[in-house]
């Protein structure tokens, strides 16, 4: 026969309180806790218990998704409560985007939090063992890797949000008892029934038939997802490392990737694809990765495009390009502009930014003030360039200097009265050979390639 769950005071007095503190005690004494309510059991004890420890400090925040006619009565069930017990509240009313339900459902909810969150304030969640061992286990089920088996962390740091989830260890009966005997009023949210959900569809149907053999299959889980975030982190480090070796959040050096095991070198690559989002890519695409890309013939012009950026390989260096710089050269070209220069001005070209400045040898300053032609490529043009013997296809000098074939575009030629005068690319100025070059003259000096 199952033994009966301690009572609220027992655990109070004995455990929950002091691990509270000790969790809170990692943030400072100024900081608040924003606590996000949705009207439900496990939220309202949340707020029950916090606005007990640290009051003066909470405030809560519900989030009206606008999906069901009872979330505006939610809404004024949790701010009368809010109010009898003098706490400050936020109601935000958000629109889910169409899709899969739930995930624009949180993905609306996570932006709420952020507008709302002040500086120095915690976000709260009310997320228990139950949803932690759910979570893992849907996560299985899509093929999740060892990030994602992590699931959820107590005290989670993200970009914009710092999130402290202290029910993580509390069984969902628990937590029923709890509110029982302390009386805290609650809603029910019927699409926790709906097994339409993936998330009630697992608590619904699945989870009583695993329990029933496994007994202990929620201790199991939550157990496992610690043990998750331990590798997590230990795998963390060695990727740190690992891009380090190979290059940085633009670039990777394939001679250098190719040293590392295939396990590693998979690994990087997927967190390498995932940038500053907040999911890797899947399996098949750092698989598609590896083999249209990498592993091409060496003239070959793979490239793979992923969550808005291109992944292309060039001089055995793999790089990662926003899609608009990829496509640029797509894109219709401006007409040519007429422009005057004088020292000291700064100009922002589309191959970096330029200053313009004295050089022992350059351009006549009897052109400073005159206006200049500035055109792009079409193609054919031949250039001299200064100290150099002969002309050059500009083609090829483009190709001797290995500019990147996508910021080729960027280059531009400034001239006057059908002269050249020289070339803006992303490697600078190239100064060409003509009748207006003079000792003490000037030169546009690159300062930042963008």
């Amino acid at each position: 026969m199952r033994s009966a769950l301690p009572t609220f005071n027992e655990v109070w007095q004995r455990q929950f309180r002091s691990s509270f503190l000790k969790q809170g005690s990692q943030f400072s004494d100024q900081t608040t806790f924003l606590i996000g309510c949705s009207g439900g059991m496990d939220s309202m004890l949340l707020l029950f218990l916090l606005s007990e420890i640290y009051p003066d400090r909470v405030r809560a925040i519900y989030v009206n998704h606008q999906l069901q006619r009872v979330s505006d009565d939610w809404a004024v069930f949790v701010e009368n409560y809010c109010l009898a017990k003098n706490i400050p509240v936020i109601v935000q009313n958000v629109a889910v985007l169409s899709g899969n339900l739930e995930n624009q459902a949180r993905e609306a909810r996570y932006r709420a939090f952020e507008q709302h969150l002040q500086a120095n304030e915690i976000l709260l969640l009310a997320h228990h063992q139950q949803d932690q061992a759910e979570t893992l286990m849907l996560r299985l089920l899509s093929g999740a890797g060892v990030q994602g088996l992590s699931a959820m962390k107590m005290i989670d740091q993200r970009e914009k949000i710092t999130m402290w989830r202290p029910l993580l260890d509390l069984s969902r009966e628990q937590i029923c008892q709890w509110v029982r005997q302390l009386q805290i009023p609650y809603v029910n949210d019927p699409t926790n029934l709906d097994t339409h959900f993936d998330r009630a569809w697992c608590r619904q149907e699945l989870w009583h038939i695993l329990q029933s053999r496994f007994p202990k299959m929620q201790d199991a889980l939550s157990r496992t997802s610690y043990l998750m975030q331990d590798a997590d982190e230990i795998l963390n480090e060695v990727l740190a490392q690992d891009l380090a070796y190979c290059g940085h959040d633009r670039q990777l050096d394939l001679h250098k990737l190719k040293q590392l095991s295939k396990a590693r070198q998979r690994q990087l690559l997927s967190v390498w694809m995932r940038g500053k989002s907040n999911y890797r890519p899947a399996y098949d695409m750092v698989e598609r990765l590896q083999d249209e890309v990498i592993d091409a013939k060496v003239d070959a012009q793979g490239a793979l495009h992923w969550n808005g950026f291109y992944y292309v390989r060039y001089q055995n260096v793999l790089h990662r390009l926003a899609q608009d710089i990829y496509l640029a050269d797509q894109q219709p070209k401006p007409s040519d502009i007429h422009l005057k220069f004088e020292l000291n001005q700064q100009i922002d070209l589309h191959s970096g930014q330029f200053k313009i400045e004295s050089h022992d040898m350059g351009l006549s300053p009897e052109l400073l003030g005159k206006v200049l032609n500035l055109r792009w490529r079409t193609g054919g043009e031949k250039i001299h360039l200064y100290g150099r013997v002969g002309t050059w296809p500009l083609k090829k000098a483009i190709q001797g200097a290995q500019i990147f074939p996508w910021m080729r575009q960027t280059i531009q030629i400034l001239s006057i009265d059908n002269v050249m005068l020289g070339v803006f690319t992303p490697q600078g100025f190239w100064l060409a050979q003509s009748k207006y070059c003079e000792v003490g003259g000037w030169q546009p000096k690159l300062i930042s390639s963008l």
